[in-house]
C-alpha cells in the first residue's frame, strides 16, 4: 500500500498546517502517494529515515545503479518554482547537483550530500562565514536564467508597502530605521542586477559533500545584486560583535561595492520586517540590530 511507503513527520505536517492551511494539509496528505510514485518512476529504493524542513520532505534513496541520491518532495509555489532552473544553471558548482526533475510537482532528484554535517556545526563562526562568502562568490558569478523572479520587482513591491507598514510600527526609532532602509533601497532600486542569487544561504543550507568540502542546498532563486544575498550569513548564528566583520569579509570575498551591498542588505532588513508586520508579529530584534549597525 502506498500509505506504508513513508510516514510523514508530525513536525512537517504541523508547519504546513501553520503556514499553508488547507493547501498544506493537502500537500501532506498526498506525500505517501507522491513518494511511491516517484520511487517507482525513477527506479529508486529508500535508504534511511526521511529528513525535512519547513517546506519539504527529503528521502535518502539509492538509484538502480547503486548511486546514493536524495528525493525532494515539496509544494510547487513561487519560491520552489525556480529551484530546478537555478540548480541546472549552477550545474553542481557550489551547489547540490540536480539529477532529475518533475516540473508539474517540482519533485527533485538530487545528489546525496552529508545531511549530518552543516556549517552550523563548524565551531569557528568566522570560518563558517568565509565558507558562505566563498560559496556565494561562485553562485552569484552565474547570470540568472530567464523566468527567475527579479529583485527589481521585489524591491518595487517592498517600497509600495512601506507607508502603510510604518503606520503599524509603534516605536519611533524602529519606524525611523525602516524608513532609512527604504531610502537606501530607493538609491539602488534602479539597478537591481542580474546575477543568480540563492536568497537563503544560511549555515544549515550548506552541507558537507564528498566532491567538495561544502555545497549549497535549497535555493530560493532570484535575479539581482549579490549584495541582497548577504543577510542570512549576518543574522544566522548571530553575534553582534561580528556584524561589521562579517559584512566586510563577505563583501571582500564577493568583490562587492560596499555602499551598494550595504543598501541591499538594509533592503533585506526591510523585507524581513515587512513580513513580520504583515503577519502581525513583533519585529525581530536581530534584524533591527543588524540594520542599526549597518546604517551607522
Amino acid at each position: 500500500m502506498v500509505g506504508t511507503v513513508i510516514e510523514v513527520p508530525a513536525e512537517l505536517a504541523a508547519t504546513q498546517e501553520k503556514f499553508n492551511g488547507a493547501a498544506g494539509r493537502a500537500f501532506v496528505a498526498g506525500l505517501p502517494e507522491r513518494a511511491a510514485r516517484f520511487l517507482a518512476h525513477w527506479d529508486l529504493r529508500l535508504d534511511g529515515p526521511p529528513m525535512y524542513g519547513v517546506c519539504a520532505l527529503v528521502l535518502p534513496v539509492v538509484r538502480a545503479g547503486g548511486t546514493p541520491a536524495a528525493l525532494k518532495l515539496q509544494p510547487l509555489d513561487e519560491e520552489s518554482a525556480g529551484e530546478p532552473d537555478a540548480l541546472r544553471a549552477w550545474d553542481g558548482d557550489g551547489a547540490v547537483r540536480l539529477l532529475a526533475h518533475d516540473a508539474p510537482t517540482c519533485t527533485l532528484l538530487l545528489e546525496r550530500l552529508d545531511a549530518s554535517r552543516t556549517l552550523s556545526d563548524l565551531p569557528d563562526s568566522r570560518a563558517a562565514v568565509e565558507v558562505i562568502g566563498t560559496l556565494l562568490a561562485r553562485l552569484t558569478s552565474v547570470p540568472a536564467p530567464a523566468g527567475v523572479r527579479r529583485l527589481g520587482d521585489v524591491a518595487r513591491a517592498m517600497l509600495e508597502q512601506v507607508p502603510r507598514a510604518l503606520e503599524q510600527v509603534p516605536d519611533t526609532a524602529d519606524r525611523r530605521l525602516l524608513a532609512d532602509c527604504a531610502a537606501a533601497v530607493r538609491e539602488v532600486a534602479g539597478s537591481p542586477g542580474d546575477r543568480l542569487l540563492h536568497w537563503d544561504l544560511h549555515y544549515d543550507n550548506a552541507l558537507a559533500a564528498g566532491r567538495a568540502p561544502w555545497l549549497a542546498i535549497d535555493p530560493k532563486p532570484l535575479a539581482g545584486d549579490p549584495g541582497f544575498d548577504l543577510m542570512p550569513a549576518l543574522g544566522d548564528r548571530y553575534d553582534p560583535a561580528e556584524t561589521r566583520w562579517r559584512f566586510d569579509a563577505l563583501t571582500a570575498l564577493l568583490g562587492l561595492d560596499r555602499a551598494r551591498a550595504r543598501a541591499w542588505t538594509l533592503g533585506r532588513v526591510l523585507q524581513n520586517c515587512l513580513w513580520e508586520i504583515e503577519d502581525g508579529r513583533p519585529l525581530e530584534t536581530v534584524q533591527l540590530e543588524i540594520g542599526r549597525t549597518l546604517r551607522a
